[in-house]
């Protein structure tokens, strides 16, 4: 197995998805040459600056994540606009690379090779 690197992405001046899927391709391993599928890669992603992201008002205002409980008046609604001002831009950020990763058991390794710092 290849040995762990670095991958650091400025994240200023960029917009959120743009960010999110260089993110997720390192994280899933696609960006070495030893890229095997069952495999998880050994590459840590650290994104800075992420308080300077773009983000488009259009975006801020309808983008909506829902969240179920399965319960009867559990479906819970916040836009993008609410969750940045609550958690800031890097809980946006992580939330969209997390759902650009594979749904396997090999999401919860990769999401802890992630740092994001403001």
């Amino acid at each position: 197995m290849a040995t762990s690197k670095e991958i650091i992405i400025d994240a200023g001046g960029k917009t959120l998805g743009r960010v999110a899927s260089v993110a997720a391709k390192a994280l899933i391993g696609k960006m070495s040459a030893s890229y095997t599928p069952h495999i998880g890669g050994s590459e840590r992603v650290h994104i800075t600056n992420a308080s300077k992201l773009h983000m488009t008002d259009k975006k801020l205002r309808d983008k909506v994540y829902t969240n179920y409980s399965g319960y009867p008046g559990g479906l819970k609604r916040e836009t993008l606009s609410s969750l940045t001002a609550r958690k800031g831009n890097a809980a946006a950020l992580q939330k969209a690379i997390e759902r650009m990763l594979p749904r396997n058991t090999m999401r919860v390794a990769r999401m802890k090779r992630l740092t994001i710092t403001d």
